[in-house]
């Protein structure tokens, strides 16, 4: 590709009052429109008291400005300039400037960033019941739990503090803020954000797992799932005794890693050696101890007691993977290293194997958002920090949303993808006879799925039918 024509220095401006960089604001947030969230929001979060005279005024107007900006990209206060650029003034209205909202997320409290969570939980039940982002939930669901750190610099950052993390394998202190997160997803739906808490950087993996777990459970339950057909998995931080005892006590399934201690390895150490039944994974993935990649295994089970003799006794199934080390391939006798999941699935042992290790795509929804809205914690203020992150979630969910009424591509679309292609689309208002018109470029590569998002935004099926 080459330019045609000399340019010279005066000949770029920014003028331009009737063009938009993000067009495809306006389907998206008809959908947040049409599932009531500004409703949502007006009726859940409340500000009884201010620090600064006006900060809180007209909080639904302020919550969406800071999801329109997200929705575009945005993961600071002053990235959230963009959606004043250009015409979208005269598309969307309530639209503040970065300053105003930055006060305003400095109003948040405690109790404003829980309204904010039940304002997430309530959304994505109205998203279910109006797209198909949870298709499927009626026949399986999948609860994942697993926490981040994201770090954090300077010495202005309310919460931070050194926490443990992995890069490149390796367990290393980091200074940062923690997010909480469970997810929701189908066999045939990408995961969607049920629940988000932030905290310090060096509070435990599964400090507050157990009533973060009965809450998603209660969630999937009335966007539509059974009991007895949702499974919630986790990691080692999260398989023991109290985050289990919850998802009994709601009649779910579970699948938990175990840190591995005498009990546990006396019970590995009882498993025949016939029991063992070789497992393919349909990819390869990266050995967790070695970086390397593998694709194939051994499994056996054997029933395993947890808390064996007290009063939290329980029963299950005690699923191990062995893999053989590569660190002593030219041993005379092969060495194995395990990897223990306590569940109650009734899966035969290689589809529980199997179904166990696809929680890593919660991974999936960390890296969205870190390439989106978490990629910083913008403020000083820990609470503001705390509903930023629960915002991050409210835009993700709702981009999610989006992608599933396009087509089956974009349901599972990364969000940086649906960014993209739906969203940072730039267009020219046009108003001919008083009729409000967006001009978009001809032969954009995406022009077919975004009419495809406009037409069942603004005419869903079921009017489409109505209509014929």
């Amino acid at each position: 590709m080459r330019l045609l024509h000399a340019w010279k220095p005066d000949a770029a401006t920014f003028d331009d009052e009737n063009l938009v960089s993000a067009a495809g604001l306006v389907p998206v947030l008809a959908l947040a429109e049409q599932t009531q969230l500004p409703d949502l929001v007006d009726a859940q979060v409340r500000f009884d008291s201010e620090r600064i005279a006006s900060a809180a005024a007209n909080p639904v107007g302020k919550i969406m400005s800071i999801i329109a900006g997200m929705l575009t990209g945005a993961d600071s206060i002053a990235d959230l300039q963009i959606i004043r650029s250009g015409g979208s003034q005269k598309m969307f209205g309530a639209v503040y400037a970065p300053s105003t909202l930055g006060m305003f997320l400095r109003e948040f409290t405690h109790g404003h960033t829980r309204q904010l969570a039940a304002v997430l939980a309530r959304h994505l039940l109205a998203l279910t019941r109006r797209t198909g982002v949870l298709a499927g939930i009626e026949v399986q669901a999948f609860i994942d739990i697993d926490s981040l750190l994201r770090p954090v610099y300077g010495h202005a950052k309310q919460g931070a503090s050194f926490g443990h993390t992995k890069i490149a394998n390796r367990q290393v202190l980091r200074k940062g803020l923690s997010p909480l997160v469970t997810t929701i997803s189908t066999a045939i739906a990408a995961p969607v954000i049920a629940g988000v808490r932030l905290r310090a950087g060096k509070a435990g993996s599964g400090r507050g797992a157990a009533s973060m777990v009965t809450e998603a459970i209660n969630l999937a339950v009335a966007a539509g799932a059974t009991t007895a057909n949702l499974l919630i998995r986790g990691d080692s931080a999260y398989g023991y005794s109290d985050v289990i005892a919850a998802v009994l006590r709601a009649g779910a399934k579970f699948s938990f890693v175990l840190t591995k201690n005498r009990a546990v390895n006396r019970a590995i150490g009882a498993i025949p050696a016939d029991a063992w039944t070789p497992v393919r994974y349909p990819g390869a993935v990266i050995d967790p101890d070695t970086g390397q990649w593998i694709s194939d295994a051994e499994v056996a089970e054997i029933n395993y007691t947890m808390l064996a003799g007290t009063g939290k006794a329980i029963t299950a199934r005690l699923i191990v993977r062995r893999v053989k080390d590569r660190n002593h391939l030219d041993e005379l006798f092969p060495v194995w290293r395990y990897h223990p999941f306590f569940t109650n699935s009734t899966e035969t042992v290689t589809a529980a194997d199997i179904t166990h290790r696809q929680h890593a795509i919660i991974e999936s929804v960390f890296a969205d958002l870190i390439d989106g809205p978490w990629a910083h914690q913008p403020s000083g203020h820990f609470p503001a920090n705390c509903a930023w992150t629960i915002l991050g979630a409210l835009a993700h969910n709702l981009l999610r949303a989006a992608g599933t009424i396009i087509d089956p591509a974009h349901a599972v679309a990364r969000g940086a993808t649906l960014r993209r292609r739906v969203v940072n689309v730039p267009a020219r208002i046009a108003r001919p006879q008083g009729r409000r018109i967006l001009h978009l470029p001809t032969h954009h590569p995406h022009q077919h799925q975004w009419k495809q998002l406009w037409d069942n935004v603004f005419n869903p099926p079921h009017q489409q039918l109505t209509a014929a």
